[in-house]
């Protein structure tokens, strides 16, 4: 297979040699001129014949033997210069579509190209450095400003800011701190972290990209699989018809030009090279889409459904108030709460029991600590009884106290009851945060074909309805089990909808199998992400949006280039069959179709989203005051 360097050798060579025959031509040279002409013809014919050849190996009819047989042909009967110069166009095309595809790739590339290397490790009472494929799960990584993360893992010491962008796209450092987990590939920007490996070699974030992205590039999509069979069918058609046209008229040029002119080279590229650029697009704006099959559903789908947690939030827990009743303050809430909570196991205790850790003394311990089924925890915690439950654990709830707790409960959030000596001292609220981007992102879906937006969760529905009705989601079905969420894809996919659903979790694979499309969150099961057809690496919606537009905007490319193509090749054999049109001005108009349609294409690799540009800048400028912001839970008496 000829490289992109020779061809691009072979186009220049070609092209001089053509322009030293017309030199010679105007000089009155016709020896030299045909000289100069056949030499650029065989350099440029060759390797067009040799792909015709292998294509013909495994019995496939390529545009390349149309043009193979024209250049010979043409030489045979003495047209040099025809010959020469459809074979220097057709090479320089070849070398114009492979140009833009190899730009697409570069990103794949510079992904493999930036893989981490090397991992500095501890075993046993020795530091050691490793090659990145000798380190195993539950290895301790050490991790110092500057370095790779060579695995993916969790942050078990230390503190530090991380440069995700070149898995998730963002540019602004990411804190990390104990707990927090981080992904090969990405930068400790500044600071010293110690990591336990989770995911080594081909399981890591960052291998995984890689194999995605090889794979989406290398993927064809139905418009391109349906342009491969129609150029399987026409070549040979066309050969059959300038046979017979050549023996019915014995015009040996006419028949040579009908099967030069006949070369649907523009349709041939039209879907790849417009499905390569987008499909490099949307990698680079961290959004994988497994090949074109993937990106058309995308492209077309008008029913997104979504899971709760984890998808629509963060699936991460926070307290959002504190209320104190009567001769207690909310410190004391907070500290009495958190200290029973170090000993539960429940995630809305972990959430109490770090929140308090931050804020106040917890080193104390509670005793005779008991989890209550059904109703919370209790024990004794600095001479007092104290219980943190649901409503149950009160045994005299006050009218107000209850009024505001079902008002907390309606706008999404799970309200813990704190008991101290049997009476109620206070209500911590704690809800599982809403993405920000969320809201802007489903309207700017809205306003480009998506119609009906629906939130399938195993969450109590006041809080499901709640979260629904802040980010603009149509329909709502809570407390349903996997199989519930399958049923009512399934149900929407029946009804004809285009349905792609998104999720995180396992329980989420089978209904995104379900789907049209399935859509998984980068920080998702694995299970989920191989499930799906398109990964969100950075978890963020605006990633969704620009994918769906990149999507929109590369099949409208696909149509664009395929009826530019057609109406050349439709218009180009009328003017032969009309007499109107030569070989020369046949395959000069043709070739520049395909320049025309490469172009068009190369428009994809520098396009941007407007709703999604709009929505990352607000997510970059939320981070950028997310910290000042951290201490503000409300605390009221």
């Amino acid at each position: 297979m000829t490289s992109l360097r020779s061809k691009f050798w072979i186009s220049i060579a070609t092209g001089i040699l053509i322009v030293l025959a017309f030199a010679a031509k105007t000089l009155g040279a016709p020896g030299l001129e045909s000289a100069f002409f056949v030499v650029a013809a065989i350099l440029a014919g060759v390797p067009t014949v040799l792909s015709a050849v292998r294509a013909l190996q495994v019995k496939a009819f390529s545009i390349d033997l149309l043009v193979s047989i024209a250049v010979i042909g043409a030489l045979i009967i003495g047209e040099y210069e025809e010959a020469a110069i459809v074979a220097f166009l057709f090479i320089f095309g070849a070398y114009l579509e492979a140009r833009t595809l190899e730009k697409t790739r570069r990103s794949l590339r510079t992904l493999i190209d930036s893989a981490p290397k090397e991992a500095e490790i501890v075993r046993g009472e020795e530091t050691m450095t490793v090659e990145v494929d000798d380190v195993v799960i539950g290895d301790r990584v050490i991790l110092r400003t500057g370095s790779q993360v060579p695995v993916d893992g969790t942050i078990v010491s230390g503190s530090g800011s991380v440069n995700e962008a070149t898995v998730t796209g963002e540019p602004l450092p990411v804190t990390k701190e104990v707990g927090a987990q981080v992904w090969s590939g990405t930068v400790v920007d500044a600071g010293y972290l110690e990591m336990v490996a989770d995911r080594v070699g081909e399981d890591t974030t960052f291998n995984k990209i890689i194999e995605l992205v090889e794979e989406a590039q290398d993927s064809k999509a139905p418009t391109q699989k349906f342009l491969d069979r129609f150029a399987s069918i026409y070549t040979p058609g066309i050969i059959v018809a300038a046979i017979i046209a050549g023996l019915i008229t014995s015009d040996v040029e006419f028949a040579l030009t009908i099967l030069v002119i006949a070369c649907p080279g523009a349709l041939v590229i039209s879907t790849p090279v417009s499905l390569v650029a987008g499909l490099g697009n949307a990698s680079r704006h961290g959004a994988l889409i497994k090949g074109g099959d993937a990106l058309e559903t995308l492209a077309k789908i008008d029913t997104l459904v979504l899971d709760k947690t984890g998808t629509i939030t963060r699936g991460a827990p926070e307290v959002t108030s504190v209320t104190a009743y009567g001769d207690i303050s909310v410190d004391d809430v907070v500290r009495l709460a958190g200290i029973l909570e170090k000993a539960s196991e429940h995630p809305l205790g972990r959430t109490i029991a770090a929140f308090a850790a931050e804020r106040t003394n917890v080193d104390s311990a509670a005793t005779d600590v008991n989890v209550r089924k059904g109703i919370g925890i209790e024990g004794i915690v600095e001479g007092r009884a104290v219980v943190v439950g649901s409503h149950r654990a009160v045994p005299e709830m006050p009218a107000d106290a209850a009024s505001r707790a079902i008002d907390m409960e309606r706008r999404g959030n799970t309200v813990s009851f704190v008991v101290v000596d049997g009476r109620l001292q206070g209500m911590i609220a704690i809800a599982d945060s809403i993405r920000p981007e969320a809201a802007d992102a489903i309207s700017a879906l809205r306003r480009n074909g998506v119609a009906r937006f629906v939130m399938l969760t195993g969450d109590n529905e006041h809080t499901a309805r709640a979260v629904a009705a802040e980010v603009g989601i149509d329909d709502v079905e809570a407390q349903l089990m996997p199989e519930g969420k399958v049923a009512q894809v399934k149900e929407l996919v029946d009804a004809g909808r285009k349905v792609a659903m998104i999720g995180d979790g396992v329980n989420d694979a089978p209904a995104i199998a379900t789907a049209n499309l399935g859509i998984a969150m980068g920080a998702g099961t694995d299970v989920s992400m191989e499930t799906a057809d398109v990964i969100l690496v950075g978890n963020r919606f605006d990633q969704l949006v620009h994918s769906h537009a990149i999507a929109r905007k590369t099949m409208a490319n696909m149509h664009q280039n395929t009826v530019i193509a057609l109406a050349t090749v439709a218009i180009l054999i009328l003017g032969v069959l009309l007499r109107v049109v030569g070989m020369g001005s046949g395959m000069l108009v043709h070739q520049a179709s395909v320049l025309l349609v490469i172009l068009n294409a190369a428009r994809l690799i520098g396009f941007t989203s407007k709703d999604a540009s709009a929505i990352a800048s607000a997510h970059r400028q939320r981070i950028a005051v997310a910290a000042p912001a951290r201490d503000a839970v409300g605390a009221e008496r």
